[in-house]
Formats: C-alpha cells, structure tokens, sequence
C-alpha cells in the first residue's frame, strides 16, 4: 500500500489514443497502491483497449456511456464527480484536451471533467505536430490557468514511426503524479524539505573515484514521502535514478559540492534529511589526466584528506538563525549500532537519527527494505521491524510530525 493512495477514488478517464494500452499498468498501479479505481472510457478509446481489461484490474465496473445509467446507481457523471479525489486522463488526447479547455461535455469522461471538484492530472499524447500546434498550447496554457497537472509528453518512439516529442510518459511517472496531486494538501503542506540521497564520489582521476555501496534509494523515499505530504521539496542526489515527478533534483558528485548544494537549500528550509552517505575522505590530489600503468608497478598509493563535515556545517548554520529547523542525520554502521549513532546524534546537534545496520543482508545499502530505530535528541528511541523503505520515511516524518517546529 503507499499510504497517500490508500482508500483514495480515483476517476481514470482513458481516451482514443494508441497509448492506452500503457494505462492499463497505470490502473493496475493504482489499485496495488490502495486506491479505488472507476475508469471512464471514451467510445475511440474502446477501439485501442476493451473495457473488461480495466474491469479485471479494478473489478468495478467500467463506464462508457453517459446515458447508461446502471440500476440502482445515482447518474454517473454526477456521482462520479462528487466522489473523486483526483480526476486522472491518461492518454489525454489533442481531441479531449480541446473539449476540456472549452468547456463540452458531450460524453460521459468531459461531463464529469466539468462537474468534479476534484484537482484535474492530464497526461498527453498524441504526435509532435499536434502537441506543438498553437491550438494544442493554447489549450494546454489555459488548463494550467484553471489549475490542471501536466505530467509529460515526453521524447521518444511515435505510433507513426518518427521520433519526437508527444510520447505518454510511463505509468510510474503519472502514478507518481497522482501521489503528489492527491497529497498537496497533506501535513507537510506549506513545508520546505531538503533531502540528500547517495554516496558521494571523490575523484582519483578523471575517470577514476572513490565512493561507497549507497543506492539512494533511502533518500529517493524520503523525497517522494514527503513530497506526498504535501511540502516544497528539494532532493540533493549523487545517483542516476529517475527525477521523481513534482520534486526539484540537484545532481553532484563529491562532498563538497553536496555541502554547498545543502547549505544553500537549507538557508530557510523546514527539514533536512541527510540520508546521503558522504565520504569522510577524498584523495588530496585528483590527478588531471587518467593514470596509466607504468612499467612493473604492482600498486598506486593515494593520500586521502578530510571531507568537509556538513552536518557540522548545517548546525553551525542553524546557530546562525538561518538553517533548518529540523535536521534529521542517518548513521549507517557494522557494529556498536545503538552507540555510535548516539554519539553521532549528539556531534551533530541532531533532532533525529536514523540507526541502521549495513550488514544485514534484507536492510541498509542496495536493497528496498531497511530494519532501523529512530533516536531522538530527547532521548527517546523507537525500534521498527523490517518495513520497504518507504515505509520507513514516513515513519520519519511522522516522527518528525512531534516536535514543535516553529515555521
């Protein structure tokens, strides 16, 4: 379950486009993730994909009619409207945008569209020439007037053969769009979030560095969580995982590039959660060209110096009367756990700590699940059992839900 779906209804509007068969794994997503499901489905859009699929993925009922009222039920277009939480249109056709920017309502999907309160996500599709035309924009540039998401289209292979810009983007890219339309007015709405995700990488040469086993995929949770609680987040990452939908993404390699990134993010955020794990060291000299094997060598020596430490940094920022007014650290270790995270919370001047042992294979660095305890500056510590990783990040922010954050 991903808890900002779960129990949420959602209209999926598919529409007469090539891309529908794509929004099957969109629903199937969706429903996996909690959400209750009714999908309305244009009369083209049942040419490209029959309504028993997305009734097999639901098992609701699929609408297709607006004059089809079934026995017993309340007129779709208006029941369906007042219910939805989020009204989602994947694949949005140049046709359907058309009709949504000027108000028509000849079919069941517009109708409902011009009766729900429900915030309104499109993702396009169609080919480039049509997504560029200046009708095409112009009706895109007044559903974002009134309010509607836009998630892509993107770059990529068309229905006619041609490469160009129109492509549906992927179902997880609107799943997580959805995430964040459903939670923009959660309980981090109106919070500044800054997260770091990572290892970084200390340059030997050119093509050469030094870095640890750390995925990102800790951070990435944090980011998406909160992001689905509504705050601003700004997520600090190292790794090439795909930009999550709604989030601003700073990518960089080496510790001190990191602490600058943090420190300016951080200069009127509500929370910093450094789950990155930084280097201690670096090599002193990063040589300006790759080093080559010369001769008989058997080794290469590398003299390594400190990292800058930047959560120091941040606490002395903090002192300053400008840093975040939450800082949340991660000590990732292979023994002594509960001591050396205390110690680190304490050097720190941390609120929170996350404790968790990378020796275990099911938790910590490359896997989706993570078995930590949360230490507070307070004292107080929590053990949680073995959770996805994104249960673990809400966990976090509930945690940090507690204190008294003054914004």
């Amino acid at each position: 379950m991903i808890k900002v779906l779960h129990h949420k209804r959602i209209v999926l509007g598919v529409t007469g486009g090539i891309a529908a068969y794509k929004t099957a794994a969109v629903c199937s997503q969706l429903v996996q993730g909690g959400a209750q499901v009714d999908v309305v489905m244009t009369e083209a859009a049942q040419k490209f994909i029959t309504p028993l699929t997305f009734q097999a993925l639901t098992h609701r009922s699929v609408y297709t009619d607006i004059f089809d009222i079934p026995t017993g039920e309340n007129i779709p277009h208006i029941a369906l409207a007042n219910a939805a939480d989020l009204l989602l249109i994947a694949p949005a056709t140049a046709h359907t945008l058309g009709k949504l920017a000027n108000g028509l309502a000849d079919d069941l999907l517009t109708a409902i569209a011009l009766a729900t309160p429900a915030p309104l996500l499109l993702a396009p599709a169609m080919e480039t020439d049509m997504w560029r035309h200046p009708a095409t924009q112009a009706n895109m540039d007044k559903l974002r007037a009134w309010g509607a998401t836009v998630v892509g289209p993107a770059e990529g292979h068309l229905a006619s053969g041609a490469i160009g810009q129109g492509r549906m983007v992927e179902p997880e890219e609107i799943v997580s769009a959805a995430q964040m339309s459903l939670g923009r007015t959660g309980d981090l709405a109106g919070w500044r979030v800054v997260v770091t995700a990572g290892g970084t990488r200390e340059a030997i040469d050119p093509v050469r560095f030094v870095s640890n086993h750390s995925s990102g995929k800790m951070g990435y949770a944090v980011a998406m969580a909160a992001r689905d609680r509504g705050a601003a987040v700004t997520l600090i990452t190292t790794v090439a995982l795909p930009d999550p939908f709604g989030i601003e993404v700073i990518h960089l390699d080496s510790a001190e590039q990191m602490l600058a990134a943090v420190l300016q993010a951080t200069r009127e955020a509500d929370l910093l959660v450094m789950a990155a794990a930084v280097a201690d060291f670096r090599p002193r000299i990063a040589a300006e060209q790759k080093i080559k094997k010369k001769g008989e060598i058997e080794g290469l020596i590398l003299e390594l110096m400190r990292n800058p430490d930047i959560l120091a940094e941040v606490a002395a920022q903090k002192a300053a009367g400008h840093g975040p007014r939450v800082s949340v650290g991660f000590a990732a270790e292979t023994e002594d756990l509960l001591a050396n995270a205390k110690s680190k919370l304490e050097r720190k001047k941390l609120d929170l700590i996350v404790a968790n042992d990378v020796t275990a294979s099911d938790a910590g660095f490359a896997v989706d699940t993570n078995r930590v305890t949360l230490i507070a500056a307070d004292g107080s510590m929590e053990a949680l059992p073995l959770m996805s990783k994104f249960e673990v990040a809400e966990a976090i922010l509930d945690h940090v839900k507690r204190f008294n954050v003054q914004r």
